[in-house]
């Protein structure tokens, strides 16, 4: 699915997206996320215009809307547990994602 010799993040975002506004600029500027983040290779999948592409992709990752961020392991296996999917503040992001 990926190749990448890191963890990586999938976020799906939109510009009309309330929350993914809030996650870019509380959450991801947040010096602790960003270092933590420094691990991962980080793909946003742009969803603004809701096309027939951006619904087939939504589908494919069992998304309903944005903001949701998948993580996969360097295997490229899914970390479920990690799955977010809202707004979350950068101590509650960094607790998900540390586990």
């Amino acid at each position: 699915l990926f190749r990448s010799s890191k963890p990586v993040m999938l976020d799906f975002w939109a510009e009309w997206c309330v929350s993914c506004k809030e996650l870019d600029n509380f959450t991801f500027t947040d010096p602790a996320v960003i270092s933590e983040l420094s691990k991962y290779t980080l793909l946003k999948a742009d969803v603004t215009h809701n096309t027939a592409d951006d619904k087939a992709l939504m589908k494919k990752f069992n998304v309903f809307g944005p903001p949701a961020l998948i993580f996969y392991d360097k295997d490229g296996n899914l970390e479920k547990s990690k799955r977010i999917v809202g707004y979350k503040p950068a101590k509650e992001f960094l607790e998900i994602i540390t586990k």
